[in-house]
């Protein structure tokens, strides 16, 4: 909408609207501006300064304009720091960004913010165990989580355990080879899972690898690390967690069974069984 004049003439003949208000010196002279010198203050009929005169060559809304634009000019100017967003020297890191595709890390349950919740049993004595997935990395095969056991020392009658997992297929393979366990050892504790049964006489051939992705069942090594959250206790009385876990995870059911190995615990076996708890929220997502 067009902005209405201050006033208007009824002839046809355009007239100024505006008129400079004259202004008059404390001595009852008209004042010298907005056309005076710089040196006398005189104005240009009075003043023998002639080339000293100050007389305003723009609109000081100009004036700002010109110097937005001149401001915006040189953010794009060819400065160091900006000449990185058109081109880069040699051996200069970028960030790749391209078009691949970035799976989410999930296998069945298994995935960040998975809860299980159980009982470990050991001999006539049961306890409640807790595990919270934080990260799983199928590339790598492993994962990592927390395990809480709850009524297992009258001192900490609540212990918590950060542990790290190696998921058995084409990087890690059923035999363990570290943490006191041999052939035999391996070999009787993953009996004990009935789907294992048809692998028992060939696990350790050469050329043997289990594929997790296309099975129901997924086995995995549970080692615990430190205690959460003070890592430096090495050792509680009657508490260890020197030794590991052997793990069965069923896909179809969501449930996971396990057995504890420590070659100097009087009580081999101990059994843990878990069952995922039902999320409430989205577990995980992807990237693009």
């Amino acid at each position: 909408m067009p902005i209405p004049s201050a006033s208007t003439s009824s002839s046809t003949t355009p007239t100024s609207t505006f008129s400079e208000p004259l202004q008059l010196s404390p001595a009852g002279k008209p004042s010298c501006t907005p056309f005076c010198c710089s040196q006398c203050s005189a104005d240009a009929t009075e003043c023998q300064h002639k080339q000293a005169l100050a007389f305003p060559t723009s609109n000081p809304i100009d004036e700002k304009r010109a110097k937005c634009d001149r401001q915006s000019t040189s953010r794009y100017q060819k400065s160091p720091s900006s000449m990185l967003l058109t081109s880069r020297k040699e051996g200069d890191v970028w960030v790749d960004i391209s078009n691949e595709r970035l799976p989410n890390s999930r296998l069945g349950s298994l995935y960040p913010g998975s809860c299980f919740k159980g009982m470990q049993h050991c001999g006539t004595t049961s306890y409640e165990v807790s595990v919270d997935i934080q990260h799983v990395d199928l590339k790598e095969s492993t994962l990592c989580g927390y395990l809480n056991i709850t009524g297992l020392t009258s001192d900490y009658p609540e212990l918590t355990t950060f542990f790290q997992a190696e998921i058995i297929g084409p990087k890690y393979s059923f035999l363990t080879r570290k943490w006191q366990a041999d052939k035999n050892i391996d070999a009787s504790h993953w009996k004990r899972f009935p789907s294992f049964e048809k692998y028992a006489d060939n696990f350790n051939d050469d050329g043997f690898s289990y594929d997790p992705y296309d099975e129901d069942f997924v086995y995995m090594r549970w080692k615990e690390h430190f205690l959460v959250p003070d890592h430096r206790v090495n050792n509680i009385d009657g508490a260890s967690f020197a030794g590991f876990y052997y793990i069965c995870y069923q896909r179809s059911t969501d449930e996971i069974k396990g057995y504890y190995f420590f070659r100097q615990h009087r009580e081999w076996y101990q059994e843990l069984s878990l069952k995922h708890v039902d999320d409430r929220t989205f577990g995980n997502f992807e990237m693009r």
